[in-house]
């Protein structure tokens, strides 16, 4: 027969309530009776039964997760991250692609799959600050990314300012001082989002070294594909602009870069060094392989699917706002000219 909590309990010497507290994730449990607990459930191969849990607690014991797309590397790895994280807590994940549309981030919101899971996280594209009473709903929402801020709704995101500035004085460091940059926000577009943010980084961090910024080594990202980063590498050479660095805002815009530059007879990193934003695995392939900035995605996933469970189990808690740290990793696409 299956173990039980019960005989988990006897085995580990503790008490039944003890054993649901682990299984359940309880946080106020020691170390060393936790550690019994795991033992005895590890002995015994108990398994937790999640379907009786969830009809005694009224929980399908699903997410909901409503990225733009899985096509494009950050939201792929990040979605898994989510989704091991998740299982990992007992639940299971229903994933959606939103493709940046209005329409379709409303219906993650507000339609009919809500009711099957019991909470939401969501990385809207289309949807701004101004539509931020539609995120207050009875079944929990923690908002991901930059494009919606609300002071009554979970949220975590990364420091794009703050790490982007990093990487710029990185390269600025290592003697390069026409730094490119591929990701510039459009001046008549939204005042928040990913590239406005990472534009910003990226001026202060040449402001804060005495770097005037060059307008012509500013480009546009596209839609943030492999080809927007070869497209921003081709008009850099045409115009004969000179540079020493190109900083991408994204790890794909970079790898595209990277393509050209050495398409077009440049090496990586003697001529030209080049700085991603991401840390994909694929980066870790690229020959060479690919500096980047990590923004923090592993935590994104941790602390996201971490608030929301607990806001499913204390409703009227107060609400978090969570910026994960950022960390820069060095690999062989840059090198030092001094």
């Amino acid at each position: 027969m299956a173990a039980t909590l019960r005989d988990v309990a006897r085995l580990a010497g503790v008490s039944f309530r003890t054993v649901s507290n682990v299984v359940n994730g309880y946080q106020y449990v020691s170390d060393a009776t936790r550690a019994k607990v795991e033992a005895a459930i590890a002995q015994l191969g108990y398994q937790p039964n999640y379907s009786a849990r969830s009809l005694r607690l009224g929980r399908s014991n699903l997410l909901g997760l409503a990225v733009p797309t899985l096509s494009i590397g950050y939201f792929g790895e990040l979605a898994s991250e989510i989704i091991d994280v998740a299982r990992n807590r007992g639940y299971t994940v229903l994933t959606e692609q939103t493709n940046s549309s209005r329409e379709r981030e409303l219906d993650a919101v507000q339609g009919a799959r809500r009711q099957m899971t019991d909470g939401l996280l969501i990385n809207p594209l289309a949807l701004t600050s101004d539509d931020a009473t539609i995120f207050e709903t009875e079944r929990p929402v923690v908002l991901l990314g930059e494009n919606v801020f609300s002071h009554k709704v979970d949220h975590v995101t990364m420091q794009n300012v703050a790490a982007t500035q990093a990487g710029t004085e990185y390269l600025i460091g290592l003697g390069h001082r026409r730094i490119a940059f591929i990701g510039l926000a459009d001046p008549e577009g939204a005042s928040v989002g990913t590239s406005v943010l990472r534009t910003e980084g990226y001026r202060q961090g040449l402001a804060a070294q005495g770097i005037e910024h060059d307008p012509r080594l500013e480009l546009s990202a596209g839609s943030w594909a492999y080809e927007d980063g070869v497209s921003a590498v081709r008009s850099l050479l045409s115009a004969g602009v000179g540079f020493d660095a190109v900083f991408a805002a994204t790890d794909v815009l970079a790898m595209g870069a990277l393509h050209e530059l050495q398409a077009s007879g440049l090496d990586v990193p003697r001529d030209v060094s080049v700085l991603g934003f991401d840390d994909l695995v694929e980066g870790r392939y690229t020959t060479p392989t690919l500096s980047t900035v990590d923004g923090g995605r592993r935590q994104i996933a941790d602390i996201a699917v971490d608030m929301l469970l607990s806001r499913i189990e204390s409703p009227t808690s107060p609400v978090a706002f969570r910026e994960v740290a950022f960390s820069l990793i060095e690999r062989k696409s840059t090198r030092s000219r001094l």
